[in-house]
């Protein structure tokens, strides 16, 4: 292997490769991400603006001609030849020498060809702009255009000789980049233009999937529709073939639509919500809905039957096997979280428990089984977390204490994301080891998932729309509250919170709002005003700014700013390109003009993940020093 495990000869990353790695919170260090031919035989990689090849049997690397600053590399379908980004354009590479695809690249700068724009990357799930046809003679190329998109810029005031970054941001509200999709002969260049906004009727193109057919997934502005189009490659027309509408938003899912083709059992394959708050499987316009479960992810299909990971109790994944008449076999254990990967026949399962270490094995399709071996390093202290339903509304909590605590009062440390996407309170250990590190320092920590977050169904992900903020802090207090009439050594009068992101914006709302309740806070990377934010996400959950004003305004935190009676520190990444540092400006200035004392930690060169080992572990004892300090513990 050429290169190790801990990222060493990994050289400088691209700036397209930063970026993408932003995009998917990506932290570790080396080959993160590859292309591998159908066979499996070969794979191929960037690495520092480098393209390399690597065969899967023997391990052999050698790196491949290509011009430089290479993003995003996959292989012709049925041949030799490798496309890949570069910069804002698009070049082939392995058949003869390398050369930039006939027209791909553009003399204005604020054009690319074959990439992502920043919604579709960093709120659709969609990083990638080219797509090559089956037989690989042809690709579908987005053209990406952000003139109109407002132009931010990201400065670095630790250097002040630095010139600072431009970045084109998408706030909400604002004008979204103009992507268009093109089917290009790798050889001649651009064949025709495809419609698929239909006249400005659908503002974002959700995903493409070239197989069997060429499909597009696309959306209208306000999110509450969702169309899967068919597209004729030889003519550039399309066919609607299914939609899908919601009163509130439709939502996006991985891995759909999955087109089956010729497979006798299934065709269209969708995940869809259901009428009645479960999220099902739908083949044909058919819904197959597992009895007790809710769809978390569609992985594959294969010998007449759908393979997909379900939640039975909103806190585990369980991967099962559905054949057509809805008949489903678990074939992992309920209560654990499982996740995985599903093509060819071979199954790759990752299984996660609250008690135990974490499994990796292959499930082929011969029925052998191998397992994977984890080069992990474990937690240096127990982490076995307990969980609890709570209340007439039954939100999941998770608490993490000090080993072997005596059960002497404790300091409270709420210790939640709180929002959209991304649920916190699982079945599996890993999730909570800096949970269970701040227990180690003397606090009782508990993860509580209220309304908006994922795994309880639809209706109970839309009970927020229109509002960020009521709900999701109602629910951590009263879910607090509710655990703690059994726990005697909870400490209401010290209760503290932190969080990043959305949880950074849901620990500043809580002090700011229920100073009753919660005594101190650490609010990381928050947003403070949803107007900053961007079009995709924001206008998804409170609608667009000009016809919804008043949803912004109870969802922000610079209204509350005369409120702040408790400590408060704010933390934020100046290199931050998703949540720009000047929400975390913004508010402070207002506390500031209220005369509201707070702190405000600045972090030079830091985006909005912290992979920097000593940044991120002295951001932890900062963090405990400030909650200690005001809490007591």
């Amino acid at each position: 292997m050429l290169f190790s495990a801990d990222g060493s000869g990994e050289g400088e990353l691209t700036d397209a490769e930063k970026a993408r790695r932003e995009r998917m919170r990506e932290q570790a260090s080396g080959v993160v991400s590859y292309s591998a031919r159908p066979d499996g035989s070969e794979a191929v990689f960037a690495l520092g603006g480098a393209l390399h090849r690597v065969d899967v049997t023997t391990g052999e690397t050698a790196e491949v001609a290509s011009d430089g600053n290479v993003f995003d590399p996959t292989f012709e379908p049925k041949g030799d030849r490798i496309a890949y980004v570069s910069g804002s354009t698009l070049r082939i590479t392995g058949d003869g020498g390398d050369r930039l695809v006939p027209g791909m690249a553009d003399d204005d700068s604020l054009v690319s060809w074959g990439s992502a724009e920043f919604v579709a990357a960093e709120e659709m799930g969609r990083g990638r702009g080219y797509w090559w046809s089956p037989a690989g003679q042809r690709m579908a190329v987005c053209r990406v255009d952000t003139a109109a998109v407002p132009q931010w810029w990201i400065s670095s005031p630790e250097d002040p000789g630095k010139a600072p970054r431009d970045i084109r941001y998408p706030a909400a509200g604002t004008t979204n980049a103009d992507v268009q999709l093109w089917i290009v002969d790798v050889d001649d260049g651009p064949e025709r233009q495809i419609d698929w906004q239909h006249g400005g009727t659908y503002e974002y193109l959700a995903d493409v999937r070239w197989g069997g057919r060429l499909l597009l997934t696309v959306q209208p502005r306000d999110q509450r529709t969702l169309v899967v189009l068919e597209v004729d490659p030889d003519t550039g027309g399309t066919t609607e073939v299914l939609r899908h509408e919601d009163e509130y938003w439709v939502e996006l899912q991985p891995n759909t639509p999955l087109d089956t083709g010729a497979d006798a059992d299934f065709g269209m394959v969708m995940v869809v919500d259901v009428p009645g708050g479960s999220r099902a499987l739908e083949v044909d316009g058919t819904i197959i809905a597992p009895a007790g479960a809710n769809v978390r992810q569609l992985l594959g299909v294969d010998d007449g039957a759908l393979y997909a990971t379900l939640t039975t109790d909103a806190t585990d994944s369980v991967i099962a096997r559905i054949s057509a008449d809805g008949t489903t076999e678990y074939l992992t254990n309920a209560g654990d979280y499982a996740s995985g990967a599903f093509t060819g026949g071979t199954l790759v399962v990752v299984t996660a428990a609250a008690d135990a270490d974490t499994t990796h094995e292959i499930r082929w399709a011969d029925g052998t089984v191998t397992a994977i071996e984890s080069f992990a390093a474990a937690p240096g202290f127990p982490c076995t977390p307990e969980f609890h339903v709570l209340g007439d509304r039954e939100l999941n909590a998770a608490v993490c204490l000090p080993a072997n605590h005596d059960g002497s009062p404790l300091p409270v440390l709420l210790d939640p994301y709180g929002g959209p996407h991304a649920q916190r309170v699982l079945r599996a250990r890993n999730p909570y080891s800096t949970s269970q590190w701040f227990a180690e320092q003397g606090f009782a920590v508990v993860v509580i998932d209220g309304r908006g977050t994922p795994g309880r169904g639809p209706d109970f992900e839309r009970e927020i729309w229109g509002d960020f903020a009521t709900k999701v802090l109602d629910d951590q207090i009263d879910a607090l509250h509710a655990l703690a009439a059994t726990r005697p050594e909870f400490d209401l009068d010290r209760v503290g919170i932190r969080g990043w992101s959305f949880g950074g914006y849901l620990a500043a709302l809580a002090v700011m709002r229920r100073p009753d309740a919660v005594h101190a806070a650490v609010a990381g990377a928050p947003v403070t005003d949803w107007s900053l934010y961007d079009t995709h996400y924001t206008e998804r959950y409170i609608g667009h700014p000009g016809q919804h004003p008043e949803n912004y305004e109870r969802s922000s935190l610079l209204t509350d700013a005369p409120n702040l009676a408790r400590p408060l520190m704010l933390i934020h990444g100046l290199a931050d390109d998703n949540v720009v540092a000047a929400h975390t400006l913004v508010l402070s200035q207002a506390l500031l003009e209220s005369g509201r004392p707070h702190e405000v930690l600045p972090l030079s060169g830091v985006t909005h993940m912290t992979p920097q080992e000593q940044v991120a572990e002295n951001l932890l004892h900062l963090q405990r020093d400030f909650l200690l300090n005001h809490l007591g513990g």
